[in-house]
């Protein structure tokens, strides 16, 4: 399986950080804008529908806001054709509580997969720290 992490720092104050991400019926508003044009919430999973309608559905595995972690797996093959798909999402204080480090892992299958979803998670992470930081 090919694991893929990546992670920046979100000139946000943790918390802040972390309730966007945990409100996972609003990744199309808190998140990401623009590449999520809608998001519903139907029982433990959560339905985006892309801009060019296209709908991912993804289980919600767990929202723990203890550890700050949120984790999800893709249902169904999507466009990638993935066999298996589990991610994270975890914030962490940086800079003593003054920023968070948001750090997302994603594990798929087929391994040769990785490179194009290696691509979609680096440049998602940065338009979430975009967006997080008010910068849009």
């Amino acid at each position: 399986m090919a694991s893929i992490r990546v992670e920046t720092v979100v000139a946000a104050p943790p918390g802040a950080v972390w309730a966007a991400v945990a409100d996972v019926g609003n990744v199309h508003r808190r998140l990401l804008p623009g590449r999520v044009a809608a998001a519903r919430v139907e029982g433990d999973e959560r339905i985006l529908t892309m801009p060019d309608g296209t709908e991912v559905r993804e289980l919600i595995v767990a929202v723990d806001h203890g550890l700050r972690r949120l984790a999800y797996s893709v249902q169904g093959p999507g466009r990638l054709t993935l066999a298996h798909h589990h991610a994270t999402f975890e914030v962490f204080d940086h800079d003593g509580g003054a920023a968070a480090r948001l750090v997302w892992t994603t594990d798929v299958l087929p391994h040769d997969r990785e490179p194009a979803v290696r691509a979609r998670v680096e440049r998602g992470i940065e338009e979430m720290r975009v967006v997080l930081e008010g910068e849009r």
